[in-house]
């Protein structure tokens, strides 16, 4: 499975971008980030073999067990690929959040895209430690 970032805007070489790359490294997929001018859906690829998740305020709340299980699941269904999008300030459409087969939201709180990025990657590298059995990630 591979596992692609689509974020807009760039972050160039900081603490942020260097923390995102030690933990896509780690992962046991293929993981690469794009910096795109826009993450709107016409830049999705299609196919029955592809998942979008799109991170926005308005998506679900996930533990960490929740987001590992639902990223096993796809892995053991035979996804190819796993699109993230992180979005500009404005966000999404209600279109492109309707093409999405999962909206994530880190919740309430507005976080900035150097730190979102972040969590994401950790979160990614936390589910392949869950659905490895790892004692690393404890539940509690």
């Amino acid at each position: 499975m591979k596992i692609r970032l689509a974020v807009q805007g760039r972050i160039g070489p900081s603490s942020e971008a260097e923390l995102v790359q030690r933990y896509l490294k780690r992962l046991p997929w293929a993981a690469t980030i794009e910096e795109v001018a826009s993450t709107a859906a016409t830049n999705w690829p299609s196919g029955g073999n592809t998942r979008t998740v799109l991170l926005d305020e308005r998506g679900d709340v996930l533990s960490s067990q929740d987001f590992a299980n639902i990223i096993g699941g796809w892995r053991d269904a035979g996804v190819r690929e796993v699109l993230f999008a992180i979005g500009g300030s404005d966000g999404f459409s209600d279109a492109d959040r309707g093409r999405a087969d999962l909206l994530l939201s880190f919740g309430r709180m507005t976080w900035p895209h150097l730190m979102a990025r972040a969590m994401l990657a950790e979160q990614l590298w936390r589910a392949a430690s869950i659905l490895s059995g790892h004692p690393y990630h404890r539940a509690g």
